[in-house]
């Protein structure tokens, strides 16, 4: 289904019982409910939520997959609308590939892709780092989420966040249609989180604009845990021959109040979880995060068979928040202590692109990609530990936690009124490849380079702001892609593509806490094969990443670079529509992420947080002999993950069961789509992840969540 036909009939609608009394009344005019019912089953199967095989291959351009030595696939805005996620993370989580947890007492969505995190800081937008939002990303602002799985130094350059070794994510911002839309959608999700949004696209000849908002607010599925949502956006586009240019500009703004905290665990089994609703969290605690941003864009035809391209983008980010933390010590009791970290911080994130890309020749082709792209970010922030004396923190329970006050100021560092700038990082690098194809480019063979700089300067949050530390240092990223497709249907290929990462600092505990180290360099290894059978796609890898990693040794306390962590892994991927009406997103990961030898006593042992397998499968079914009426389900099984370094403790694996339907109707000329989904059926309580950068940390997954919709497109 191409990108233009999604717009014609955007999808979902919305009405009321007197619109309905009137259509149905009116359909006792056979003429009319010819029309209505063409209207109801245009809207059904425009409608269907389904994934795009292929996508932004980062500098290689967007390709279908069959065409690129990588796995690439793209969630649209039809499945945003159908299930209607609070943020990014519930997106992802149709991928059988990738799981989410938090970072450290606040709600900062990361994602695990192949065994390795990727921050909410180093997720791409149209193309650029540094420009999306952090921590919490709503998803109503987006056409598509792409998700590439794998190392891409080269496609995409390095994350300035330092992440993203297992894979990455691109979002696009919408834009104009083919055709008129004016959408309006209601929504509420459980317990009483109410919301609606607002979606209209004009074409004027060659100039297209689209706005759209939407705005949530209420208490969610957790006792006491509340979240406010506030996005608008507005893309603007022209196309006129050779040349097409879009801005894009946008604004979020998210609250978390009582957010749930992860469980950093200080004993010997694995506790029991709490009830699916519970919450142990302190009402102090919140996260408020605003973000204004937006993407320039240029494309120019300087030949039928060249394109220049020149994008640019910039983000101001502000955010303060009281995190809180939960140290469980006794698992059978649930006693433990609480504390709670401010922090105030700002960013000023600014990101440019320049490339050419031109395919030459008949018998043997090439494409040939050259450009250059460089990145700014300054993060300005302060903390105050809120420990009370000694650090000693506060007495709470697991499962009868107690409200107390905010403990006194233990430690402060930097100007929590004004802060100042902690880091400022440059990136910047050149890129070049070439893509030769052989017989009628049913073998395609990739070579390229990519020359990266990454240059930060940390200061310290104790002396003022002075330079703490600086490094500027280079590193050549390579890639080699082959792509052969021997018969119609089916696509080989094998890839060897490295990724970058900036260094990480020393953290507390470390004898050199603070120092920030080099970038180091990750190697992947894969293979794979693409199989597409009319409507269905299936794809099959097999990968290996190693990458070095630190840890403090336990007898200097020094933090150094001093292992490597090695990823094999094997994913598979089944979507499409198996018989008309009856549409599958599907797909296993199986993942052993082991610690290889060093002077880590831990070496030899698997990493903590990733677990051995996971799987998905989606299923959505027109019911044939009722009209308009869609059932929806969805199964999500994570398996085992060890949650310490040591290999002591583990956590069982857990499976959820979504379920829910759409219905669409004709009130008028106007289509009428409701929907209700119900996540976690069962109520199921579990812990979903123990995924954490420095401790034994437990995620505990979502309640049952029952949501309801209803728009209208006029």
């Amino acid at each position: 289904m191409s990108t233009s036909s999604k717009r014609i009939h955007p999808g979902a609608a919305g009405g009321s019982r007197l619109a309905l009394a009137v259509a149905m009344a009116t359909l006792a005019t056979p003429a009319f409910a010819q029309d209505a019912k063409e209207i109801v089953v245009t809207a059904q199967q425009v409608n269907a939520t389904h994934v795009e095989n292929g996508g932004s291959a980062g500098v290689l351009g967007n390709k279908p997959a069959e065409d690129l030595p990588f796995n690439v696939r793209s969630f649209d805005e039809t499945l945003i609308l159908n299930q209607q996620p609070r943020s990014l993370g519930e997106v992802l989580e149709n991928d059988p590939t990738i799981r989410t947890t938090y970072g450290f007492g606040n709600a900062a969505e990361t994602f695990v892709i192949r065994g390795f995190q990727l921050y909410g800081d180093d997720i791409g937008l149209n193309g650029l780092y540094g420009i999306t939002p952090r921590q919490l990303i709503a998803p109503e602002l987006f056409e598509q989420v792409q998700v590439l799985n794998g190392s891409s130094a080269f496609l995409n350059g390095a994350a300035p966040g330092g992440s993203g070794l297992g894979g990455s994510v691109n979002l696009l911002l919408k834009h104009a249609g083919q055709r008129d839309l004016n959408r309006v959608t209601l929504g509420y999700t459980s317990d009483s989180h109410f919301g609606g949004s607002f979606d209209v696209s004009r074409r004027f000849g060659d100039f297209g604009i689209r706005i759209n908002g939407n705005y949530q607010d209420g208490q969610t599925g957790i006792d006491r845990e509340k979240r406010m949502t506030q996005v608008l956006g507005v893309g603007l586009d022209w196309s006129s021959g050779p040349v097409r240019m879009s801005l894009d500009m946008a604004y979020q703004k998210v609250r978390v109040d009582d957010l749930r905290p992860k469980v950093t665990i200080y004993t010997p089994v694995v506790p029991r979880v709490p009830g699916a609703s519970d919450n142990y969290s302190q009402e102090y605690t919140y996260s408020k995060l605003r973000d204004v941003f937006g993407v320039f864009n240029l494309e120019y035809d300087f030949a039928d068979n060249a394109t220049m391209w020149f994008k640019a983008g910039a983000r101001d980010g502000s955010e303060d928040g009281i995190y809180g933390g939960f140290n469980l010590f006794d698992a059978a009791t649930g006693d433990g202590s609480g504390n709670a970290l401010y922090v105030p911080r700002t960013d000023n994130n600014e990101a440019v692109e320049i490339g050419a890309r031109a395919k030459v020749g008949s018998a043997i082709t090439q494409e040939f990609v050259i450009g250059a792209n460089a990145s700014w970010q300054v993060n300005r922030n302060a903390f105050d530990f809120l420990y009370g004396p000694n650090f000693a923190g506060f007495p709470t329970n697991l499962y009868d936690t107690p409200q107390v006050d905010i403990p006194s100021s233990t430690l402060v560092g930097g100007d929590l009124d004004d802060p100042y700038p902690i880091s400022r990082t440059r990136l910047w690098s050149a890129f070049a490849s070439d893509t030769i194809g052989f017989w009628d480019d049913r073998i395609l063979v990739t070579g390229g380079l990519r020359l990266q700089t990454i240059k930060v300067k940390a200061y310290g949050n104790y002396d003022g702001g002075l330079l703490a530390s600086v490094y500027d240092d280079d590193a050549v990223t390579p890639v080699v892609g082959v792509v052969v497709k021997p018969v119609e249907g089916l696509s080989l290929y094998a890839n060897r593509i490295e990724a970058l990462q900036q260094g990480p600092s020393a953290g507390f505990g470390a004898a050199n806490f603070d120092e920030v180290f080099p970038p180091y360099v990750s190697t992947q290894y894969e293979v794979g094969g693409k199989v597409k059978v009319g409507p269905m796609f299936a794809s099959l890898a097999w990968y290996q990443i190693e990458k070095p990693y630190g840890y403090i040794d336990n007898s200097t306390l020094i933090y150094a670079i001093n292992g490597t962590q090695r990823n094999r892994g094997v994913e598979f991927t089944l979507n499409g529509e198996v018989l008309p009406g009856l549409r599958l997103i599907s797909g296993a990961s199986v993942t052993k992420a082991k610690l290889l030898a060093s002077t880590d006593p831990n070496a030899g042992s698997e990493a903590k947080g990733v677990p051995d397998w996971t799987a998905n499968a989606n299923v959505e079914w027109d019911v044939p002999f009722v009209p308009g009426f869609t059932l929806t389900g969805r199964v999500t099984h994570t398996g085992k993950q060890w949650v310490d370094v040591a290999n002591t403790l583990r956590l069982p694996s857990w499976t959820v069961f979504n379920a829910g339907a759409r219905y669409v109707l004709a009130a008028g000329d106007v289509p009428v789509t409701f929907r209700f989904n119900v996540d976690n059926i069962a109520d199921k309580r579990y812990w979903a992840s123990a995924y954490d950068d420095f401790s034994a940390a437990l995620l505990q997954g979502q309640p049952r969540t029952f949501k309801a919709s209803i728009s209208a497109d006029f």
